[in-house]
């Protein structure tokens, strides 16, 4: 018998307070037409003061469970992807699960920064076809706006903050296809963000927050998200016109569309979220998703690819049977 992951339910979660380009260009040297035409921006959700990675997480998370109709008792594994940790450890999967109230799973975390949900269902993906387990809840949550200079013009105007999850099944009805992920240490100065309590150079003292070289990351983003297309649809002998949804990343409209004209997709094809969300690191992908399946555009039976490029650099993708 052949084991699929199944999507069995979604879930995701927004701050309440919005954050313009208008506003932002109170603080710093930009406008809303600059920005929108370089990214696709217009708005971005900005955490509250009480909010936390795990409090997104739960709410996405419980949005999940409600569309799969289980009891959260009946989850196995719950993996978080993050890189805005609640605390260092123990780990915003602990957090969740504990908010959850559930006792008897494994929780952990993984960072991958903007590939963090694909990497996470990768995992999910792999423990649920060696028969491990039944039932994985993934989730994506970030609070990038505590990480953001808000004086940087180059990074400030691109991040937001929010959650999204999946609750995946083993089930003998197809599902994950396939996934595929990448790394590459090789171009960690290109965009990172430092651990200010761990310095590694003692004479160098940086501010925790992002730092990012915009126009190199452009570049090796939309060479390797083509390479991981020819990947994804050779892996599964298909070609471009099987795929029914582009799911991508949120990070900037230039990156999407490429991607999309890669796959010869209308961009009616395509589930952006971007213009009134900002980039919201590994939350992003799955936050699409879930709007795309609870507004009706993605059907069952349909084939989505998501996929995803971050810092490290880190890229994967997940070609989905809805």
């Amino acid at each position: 018998m052949i084991r699929y992951s199944r999507v069995i339910g979604t879930g995701g979660y927004l701050p309440a307070e919005v954050r313009t380009n208008d506003q932002i260009s109170q603080t710093v040297d930009t406008s809303d037409s600059w920005i929108y035409e370089r990214t696709g921006i217009k708005s971005r959700r900005i955490a509250g003061p009480d909010e936390s990675a795990a409090s997104m997480a739960e709410i996405a998370a419980r949005q999940a469970i409600d569309a799969a109709q289980i009891n959260p008792e009946e989850i196995d594994l719950i993996i978080v992807a993050t890189g805005t940790p609640d605390r260092i450890y123990p780990s915003t999967g602990c957090l969740l699960q504990q908010r959850l109230g559930i006792k008897n799973t494994v929780a952990f975390d993984v960072q991958a920064a903007c590939s963090g949900s694909i990497f996470a269902l990768s995992i999910a993906d792999q423990y649920i076809k060696s028969g491990a387990v039944r039932t994985v809840l993934v989730v994506g949550s970030e609070i990038c706006s505590r990480i953001v200079d808000w004086t940087d013009r180059s990074t400030c105007i691109l991040f937001g903050d929010g959650a999204g999850a999946i609750l995946l099944r083993a089930s003998e009805e197809t599902g994950v296809l396939s996934t595929h992920i990448h790394s590459d240490g090789e171009y960690e100065d290109l965009l990172y963000c430092p651990n200010p309590q761990v310095a590694i150079d003692a004479n160098k003292h940086e501010a925790g927050y992002i730092s990012m070289r915009g126009n190199e990351v452009f570049k090796v983003a939309v060479n390797t998200l083509g390479r991981i297309v020819d990947e994804t649809l050779e892996a599964n002998n298909m070609d471009k016109a099987d795929i029914d949804w582009l799911v991508p990343h949120q990070a900037n409209i230039r990156i999407i569309i490429a991607t999309a004209k890669k796959l010869k997709m209308s961009m009616d094809q395509v589930v952006v979220t971007l213009e009134n969300q900002g980039n919201t690191s590994s939350a992003s992908v799955l936050i699409a998703f879930n709007e795309a399946v609870r507004d009706g555009r993605i059907q069952r039976g349909q084939v989505v690819l998501l996929e995803a490029f971050g810092a490290g650099f880190t890229w994967g993708s997940a070609l989905i049977k809805y």
